[in-house]
């Protein structure tokens, strides 16, 4: 793919929390796998064309701002998805249930006392099997990066 020089360059990722949201010019809505990038062209919801040129690849998490080297901002937010969300009544039940979701190694989220991951009709049964109340939402993912994440571990 050609891209034009003249694009400006997102070569920095603020991390939310970091910078102050208002200070944003624009934003860039995506899921759960287009945040997870190194370089690519992009387009923000404003219509600002821009290249994403990371050192490495990342997982841009929502309320992150991408500095382009035109001086402007990007804030990054995740996009509402198909999710499953289960619910747990007791913590051994939540410990029961995410144990057998990472034995899958499945993406989760953690939310106090339900889970959220992708949907997938099978991974529902195996829940309700464990006694999760599993309910069909519509949210952003936002999942656990993983003990290692950003620490150089890697499987060779």
């Amino acid at each position: 793919m050609w891209l034009s020089p003249a694009l400006p360059r997102a070569q920095t990722v603020l991390t939310a929390g970091s910078w102050a949201a208002e200070a944003s010019d624009d934003r860039i809505t995506l899921d759960f796998d287009a945040r997870h990038r190194r370089r690519v062209r992009m387009t923000s919801d404003g219509g600002l064309a821009f290249l994403l040129d990371l050192a490495d690849a990342r997982l841009l998490r929502d309320g992150d701002s991408l500095s382009l080297d035109n001086g402007k901002r990007v804030r990054v937010c995740a996009a509402p998805e198909k999710l499953l969300e289960a619910r747990c009544t007791t913590p051994e039940e939540l410990a029961r249930t995410a144990w057998h979701l990472g034995n899958r190694h499945l993406a989760v989220q953690v939310l106090g006392q339900s889970l959220r991951l992708r949907d997938d009709y099978v991974i529902a049964d195996m829940l309700r099997h464990l006694g999760a109340d599993v309910r069909i939402v519509e949210a952003p993912f936002d999942p656990e990066t993983g003990a290692y994440a950003g620490h150089g571990h890697s499987h060779g």
